[in-house]
């Protein structure tokens, strides 16, 4: 596991994932067979075959228009109130100029409510956001998408070490896609994967591959990811120390991500010649975490069909002006993907909203600086006489 504490440096969409969140019950957390869950994800394939693609029509989730209010003795009690993120979130998705979709996303604005699960008492809620890139089929992003978020809830150290718990999920579901994939042939691809977890003011977010989450606090654009490109110097000396290559800026000349979920099926990727495990193909995450405050606004989760043509100042900007119009992250986020495939994306394209307050983002007005003017003994002269000259 990486940590990174603090921080410095096809075509619909909706506000839920596909309205039904992933069933924690349709998997057994102890299953002894992976035959069993290999046949069961097929069997949820050819029932429900668009269950992680976005949905067919666009729908705003009810707490867009239904904001919980804070409860205070009195008026002058707000000030001292911990700020606590109001979480409203929306996503679009669009094939773009690919022959198939391969994206997955899932916004779950309350974790633990979308498994039938009860939130710890007193405790704060906890919401999920992910964003999952495939390539070579779309199997592995949709098993990233179910199971990620279930093994989260599952793990028994959930939510005491956050942290440890969501990196436990990733390599979870990188073995046991693994084992679904030796079962069945066909389920073989990859996926990048990027996940964000809000537990009252604390965001936690996990990447591997080149997904991008990036918050805006007060405007300003605040990078929640760093892309896991081979090209990276971290990334490409972890990658030759693991006995792999770069050429032509693609992992192993085959992969132009450094990390990723699944990926089996490449010879050299996830295990050396010799069969063991320890390629240089890794599915470990690389964590970002930071405290909320009321400066933060919104946070922006895309896949890299978005940030190809957008920089990340340039993407809180559009979407800023966008919330300030209708305040609404279904639509800012579909705005986000039409605009990206307006600027000639050429990948598929989506994009997840996250709004932290009830209001749309204020207006910045820039401080005007107060300059005293003077004049020298030198121009006022100079200025008598040109008065004099027009007989003033």
């Amino acid at each position: 596991m990486e940590e990174t504490k603090g921080i410095s440096d096809p075509e619909n969409g909706s506000s839920s994932y596909g309205g039904l969140p992933p069933n924690p019950l349709s998997f057994s957390s102890s299953s002894s067979s992976s035959a069993a869950a290999a046949a069961l994800y097929r069997q949820q394939q050819t029932f429900d075959g668009d269950r992680f693609s976005a949905p067919k029509s666009l729908v705003r989730h009810p707490s867009l228009t239904k904001v919980s209010a804070l409860s205070v003795e009195n008026e002058f009690a707000l000030d001292k109130i911990e700020f606590v993120p109001a979480m409203r979130s929306g996503a679009w998705s669009d094939i773009g100029s690919r022959s198939s979709m391969e994206d997955a996303y899932l916004c779950l604005d309350n974790l633990m409510d979308s498994f039938g699960l009860e939130d710890p008492e007193d405790g704060p809620t906890t919401a999920f956001y992910g964003v999952f890139d495939g390539h070579g089929g779309k199997h592995a992003a949709e098993f990233a998408c179910q199971r990620i978020p279930r093994y989260i809830v599952e793990d028994r150290e959930f939510p005491s070490d956050i942290n440890k718990v969501i990196s436990s999920a990733f390599l979870r579901t990188d073995t046991a896609f693994s084992e679904a994939c030796a079962l069945d042939g066909s389920l073989s691809s990859g996926t990048t994967a990027l996940a964000a977890l809000l537990t009252g003011r604390s965001l936690v977010v996990a990447n591997a591959g080149d997904c991008r989450a990036v918050l805006s606090r007060q405007g300003k654009a605040i990078e929640m990811s760093k892309d896991h490109k081979p090209m990276s110097c971290k990334e490409r000396r972890r990658i030759e120390a693991s006995g792999g290559y770069i050429y032509d800026g693609y992992l192993n000349g085959q992969l132009n991500v450094a990390r990723a979920i699944g990926d089996f099926h490449m010879e050299g990727m996830k295990r050396k010649k010799d069969g063991s495990n320890g390629g240089p193909l890794i599915a470990d995450p690389e964590l970002m975490t930071t405290k909320l405050t009321q400066e933060d606004e919104f946070l922006i989760m895309g896949c890299d069909g978005v940030w190809d043509v957008f920089m990340s100042q340039n993407a809180v900007d559009f979407a800023r002006r966008r919330l300030q119009e209708h305040n609404d992250p279904v639509m800012c986020s579909k705005e986000l993907v039409e605009e990206a495939l307006k600027r000639k994306s050429g990948d598929n394209v989506t994009a997840v909203v996250v709004c932290l307050q009830p209001q749309p983002p204020p207006n910045l007005v820039a401080p005007r600086l107060r300059v005293q003017r003077s004049f020298s003994a030198e121009g006022l002269k100079d200025l008598q006489s040109y008065l004099d000259d027009l007989g003033c």
